[in-house]
């Protein structure tokens, strides 16, 4: 114990250290980001505040377009996750059936296998479709989700039987069990996911790339990267982190806002 109380307070100051660490791209980009334009990069910016970045990439760019096509796609995939998720958590955390851990193994092996691996194939079924260059086929390979069924999964488990038994012996089905018992006892487990899921499917970048090329069906991220390349950047940092600051500013707002159903969630389930 005493050891403990030795190291906590040193374990603190590195935490501590490390998050002012990870805080420099971001306090820089914005910095740079109302830094009046020069073809002086500077390593910490601090004067000649202006709006004039936010005004200049706005106006060029079509980010209004971009971003209703990203929240598109991201409250589409997550609506339809929450329902596709929420079933299979249920039935691999309530439900008791033949093959049930084969299942739950196989759904955890999805965990480590990296998405851009399965880009190829995935292209190649939306192409046999015909759904290339739609908001369909970017959301489509997403639908279903491994870590968001597993972290469901240890939610539901630690929700006590006796509710479902109450509401079966008050006539509810089991529809009305998973709405009326799970889903609101697990308020936290569908908040982390769904910060995941936004995150993940607001910054996600090379799929997006692959299976569009309209400015209709183009996303947030793939505008930034042509947008940092084209003419109207004119080779200054302060647009490109402009723009930057336009994408990543609502996604690190919804953060600040819901951290800690954040992290109590995943300390609840035992991811670490």
């Amino acid at each position: 114990m005493s050891l403990f109380k030795k190291i906590n307070p040193l374990y603190y100051v590195g935490a501590v250290l490390l998050s002012c660490l990870f805080l420099i791209p971001l306090v820089w980009m914005i910095l740079t980001a109302f830094t009046k334009a020069s073809f002086v990069m500077q390593v910490f910016p601090h004067k000649n505040w202006t709006l004039d970045n936010i005004k200049y990439v706005w106006a060029q760019v079509p980010f209004a377009r971009y971003y209703l096509n990203t929240i598109i796609v991201v409250v589409s995939t997550y609506a339809i996750q929450f329902v596709t998720i929420t079933m299979a958590a249920y039935a691999l955390a309530v439900l008791r059936f033949k093959g049930e851990k084969l299942v739950f193994l196989i759904i955890f092996i999805q965990i480590i296998i990296p998405n851009d691996v399965l880009i190829i194939p995935n292209f190649m079924t939306m192409s046999d479709f015909g759904l290339t260059d739609t908001k369909i086929a970017i959301m489509l390979p997403f639908l279903g989700s491994a870590m968001g069924t597993f972290l469901l999964r240890q939610h539901f488990k630690t929700i006590p039987k006796a509710l479902s038994d109450a509401a079966t012996i008050d006539g509810c089905n089991t529809a009305q069990i998973i709405a009326n018992v799970y889903v609101p006892n697990s308020k936290t487990a569908y908040i982390s996911f769904g910060l995941v899921s936004v995150s993940y499917h607001w910054n996600n970048f090379l799929w997006p790339l692959i299976v569009t090329n309209s400015v209709e069906n183009r996303t947030l991220t793939v505008g930034l990267a042509l947008f940092a390349k084209s003419k109207e950047a004119v080779l200054q940092w302060t647009n490109v982190c402009a723009a930057t600051f336009i994408i990543s500013a609502p996604l690190v707002l919804i953060f600040f806002i819901f951290q800690k159903k954040f992290i109590e969630s995943f300390v609840a389930s035992g991811i670490k």
